[in-house]
């Protein structure tokens, strides 16, 4: 039985708020002391429960040359400190850096690859672990694992129930133990945190029985590490108890433009404790060799090693750091594969020691498992699938419209003529107008496209260098320039293929193979004519009924061409896609059907703008509509 004095102790732990009672059991630190005093506790043995409970703490405080052609999951673990409001803060002044670092810059190998390939390859991982939009200090809510080692500075919660009511925190002191009132000193540094409830309660039970008590952690304490190497920020940092290698390396930033994310080598009282590879987490999804860090810990980041670029149709074009023996295909494995469309059976391989011999070479895929990976080295990965195959064996679907008894989308065998495909549509109608009839082509607007922008290269050079040379206000006509080429390159060219048919044709050209995407539209018989651009009044006219007249005399009956026209630059657009200018002889040129006459502005002859005038007429070249022209 405890004694007057040890019960008067314990009353007086009470009373000074060392034990405070549960709220709960709505017991006052009056009951608790009268509870003692009945002699409800007695002093050999207590009871307490089997095992701890899962607890969970919550944080409150403290990333020769390759043929040219165009081409996250982020990983983020914040550091997460464990400390109160007011730690937190003395942990975050005391943190170095404070400002997140900014992404480093490219490293020789990178800038190099960019050079010869056209496009930006970046090094693999480079942009997956800097937590630029995250601060590591950030409070996390951390489930304490199991096997846990208690450190000096964190904080143990102890609550009982039964013949003791109350609770109250204790913290580590530095030589690892606690002090319960009544109980004495604790040793818990070193203790899993799996059995840390076991440990106390047996403490508790040397002096109380009939208790049952709940133990966890209520705060953990900071730990200083050092990030040294070739890291974005290296310094030193203060993080979480909890904090693993990899939480220590995204606050750092990474590894910069010279580190090395194959090696991450932890230190700990002077010995090398772990060699962490990056890849296993980036790559794998596997942090089996993230070590929990102590007090202390040393990390050190190597210089990157040999590089490897992976180009092409594969899953992740990047630049790929490997370790000795390990081969190119293995690389192609780190690059996530070859993609869907690609060749996969085999890869073309750029050596720098091959650029004065061979210059590339074609491997098997049994040869990439053979080759040992060297620095510098890259490989290609071809594309298969945008190979574009023989007409003869092109799968065809084309889509017919207009004037025939059955559109729709036919699906046919490869080097199917136009005739089969209208037998299939039942025919043209009778008020079918062949000769305007528009068929659109996919091989044919990607050479109007390229050919499109060569030209446009090639006119915005010339007018530039024109309205340097002129009068007036350079900086005003260079400007004027640039805005009408970009308004010319935001218009597509529509691929249509001009059919060489006569103005009264019946049919369409049988014999013509059809290819892919063939998109064929035939047209009501047109019996108008319209007149546009600088005339006094632009507008349609119809043929019906009337004789056979000329371009001139349709520019007439719009009025005339008014003062400022240029007309010299005159021009009629044909419906089956034709374009007649001067040098055709287009003012006594008889009118057609569907035909479209425009009558440009006359460019003040002193300025840049006289060159401009043959702009529209290249527009119509290039197969553009008119409604590109007239928004020019």
């Amino acid at each position: 039985m405890m004694g007057a004095m040890e019960v008067a102790g314990l009353c007086l732990c009470v009373a000074a708020g060392l034990i405070q009672p549960h709220s709960a059991a709505a017991q006052s630190g009056t009951a608790l002391a009268g509870a003692l005093a009945s002699g409800a506790v007695s002093g050999a043995s207590g009871s307490a429960a089997a095992s701890a409970p899962a607890a969970t703490a919550s944080p409150s405080g403290p990333g020769y040359e390759p043929v040219q052609f165009g081409g996250s999951s982020g990983l983020s673990a914040a550091i997460s400190p464990v400390a109160s409001p007011a730690d937190q803060a003395d942990m975050r002044a005391n943190a170095t850096p404070p400002v997140r670092p900014a992404a480093g810059a490219s490293g020789e190998f990178e800038i190099w690859l960019q050079r010869i390939t056209g496009h930006p390859i970046h090094r693999f991982g480079a942009n997956l672990l800097v937590p630029s939009a995250h601060d590591f200090m950030a409070p996390a809510t951390t489930a304490i694992p199991p096997d846990y080692a208690i450190n000096v500075g964190d904080v143990i919660a102890v609550a009982m129930t039964g013949s003791v009511e109350g609770s109250a925190e204790f913290t580590v002191d530095r030589e690892g133990r606690i002090f319960l009132p009544h109980v004495g000193a604790v040793q818990l540094a070193g203790v899993h945190y799996r059995d840390l409830k076991e440990r106390v309660a047996a403490a508790i039970g040397t002096q109380f029985r009939g208790f049952d008590a709940t133990v966890s952690i209520r705060r953990l304490h900071g730990i200083r590490v050092y990030v040294t190497g070739f890291a974005q920020t290296p310094g030193v940092y203060t993080v979480s108890s909890l904090s693993t290698l990899l939480n220590a390396v995204l606050a750092a930033g990474g590894p910069n433009a010279g580190g090395s994310f194959r090696s991450v080598k932890l230190y700990r009282n002077g010995q090398e404790l772990r060699d962490f590879d990056l890849y296993d987490v980036l790559r794998r999804g596997s942090r089996e060799g993230d070590a929990v860090l102590q007090n202390e810990d040393v990390l050190f980041i190597p210089p990157v090693g040999p590089q490897v670029a992976a180009i092409g149709s594969i899953n992740e074009e990047a630049i790929y750091e490997i370790r000795p023996g390990e081969t190119l295909e293995q690389v192609l494995a780190m690059a996530g594969g070859p993609s869907q469309l690609a060749d996969d059976g085999r890869g073309v391989l750029y050596r720098l020691s091959d650029r004065d011999t061979v210059g590339s070479r074609t491997l098997d895929r049994a040869a990439l498992v053979a080759t040992p990976a060297v620095g510098g080295d890259i490989l290609q990965i071809v594309n298969k699938g945008a190979l574009v195959r023989p007409v003869e064996r092109q799968s065809v679907l084309v889509r017919l419209e207009g004037e025939v008894n059955h559109p729709g989308n036919y699906f046919v065998a490869p080097g199917t003529p136009l005739a089969r495909v209208l037998d299939m549509a039942g025919g043209l109608t009778p008020k079918a107008f062949a000769y305007g009839t528009r068929l659109t082509r996919l091989s044919v607007r990607e050479q109007q496209r390229e050919n499109y922008q060569t030209a446009l290269d090639q006119m915005e050079t010339s007018l530039v260098s024109s309205a340097l040379a002129a009068a007036g206000d350079k900086q005003a006509q260079v400007a004027a320039v640039h805005t009408l080429v970009q308004r010319l390159r935001q218009t597509e060219p529509d691929g249509r293929l001009v059919l060489n048919l006569p103005v009264g044709a019946q049919g369409l050209p049988g014999d013509m193979t059809l290819e892919n995407n063939d998109h064929i539209l035939i047209p009501a018989r047109i019996d108008t004519v319209g007149v546009f651009g600088a005339v006094y009044r632009p507008a349609s006219f119809s043929l019906h009924g009337e004789p056979p007249q000329t371009v001139r005399e349709f520019i007439d009956r719009a009025g005339g061409a008014q003062r400022l026209a240029d007309r010299g630059g005159i021009f009629v657009v044909r419906a089956n896609g034709d374009v007649l200018s001067r040098r055709k002889g287009v003012l006594h040129a008889q009118v057609q059907p569907g035909d479209v006459i425009f009558v440009p502005v006359r460019a003040m002859p002193s300025t840049v703008l006289t060159k401009i005038r043959d702009i529209t007429q290249m527009v119509f070249q290039m197969g553009l509509s008119a409604a590109a022209v007239a928004a020019l």
